[in-house]
């Protein structure tokens, strides 16, 4: 018997270079599961190859401002000149149709889940390295940034790490698959506990016939 009719708020975060994009990329590939992720709107220009309302919901700035008049979003934020934010009614379309909505969140954009009311329906996990130099190693590999800007980065992380515990989970991510295993065990953990679930066994168990 399944436990839960609404889908669960999957809030990922964790330092740059920690794995997060990687992570996602093959918790999707999973089947047999009803993954959805959340598309942020931004007021930044597309990119190249990004398209919109896939990558993001591209909109201008005036719009941005008029949608943050109108609590169009469950969090957001400015960052370098730009806007950021997650729409709020399309997520909970999304999660009365009993999908896992998977955010990837900085932690400032998650620690404001913990003040929504929608936190109840929601799960905060942490995605760490193994180790600081794991994390260096993997920053390095992507030949993107100077070296004075991976210094910063790691300086960040180490800021981010201190925060970690206010999340519900941490999963260390030494393999990708492990910690892709592990995030499908809390999603089935967090569907398994009473307050989530109560309402709707009951509701299931008692109409059933004889």
């Amino acid at each position: 018997m399944k436990l839960h009719k609404k889908g669960l708020m999957i809030v990922i975060s964790g330092p740059s270079g920690a794995g997060k994009g990687t992570i996602l990329k093959s918790l999707f590939q999973r089947k047999g599961h009803n993954f959805s992720y959340s598309v942020s709107m931004t007021s930044r220009p597309p990119r190249s190859y990004e398209r919109n309302q896939k990558d993001y919901f591209f909109v201008t700035k005036e719009q941005f401002k008029k949608k943050i008049k109108e609590n169009y979003f469950l969090e957001y934020k400015k960052f370098v000149h730009n806007y950021y934010g997650t729409p709020y009614k399309k997520l909970l379309e999304k999660l009365k149709k009993g999908k896992e909505v998977i955010l990837e969140l900085d932690i400032q954009g998650a620690l404001e889940i913990r003040k929504h009311e929608l936190n109840k329906n929601s799960v905060l996990i942490f995605i760490t390295p193994p180790s600081k130099q794991h994390l260096y190693k993997r920053l390095i590999k992507r030949n993107t940034e100077i070296e004075e800007v991976l210094k910063k980065r790691l300086k960040k992380a180490d800021e981010e790490f201190k925060l970690a515990y206010k999340y519900d989970y941490i999963v260390v991510n030494d393999e990708v698959e492990n910690a892709v295993d592990k995030i499908i065990s809390i999603i089935v953990a967090e569907h398994s506990k009473t307050k989530n679930s109560i309402s709707y066994y009951l509701e299931k168990i008692l109409k059933e016939k004889r």
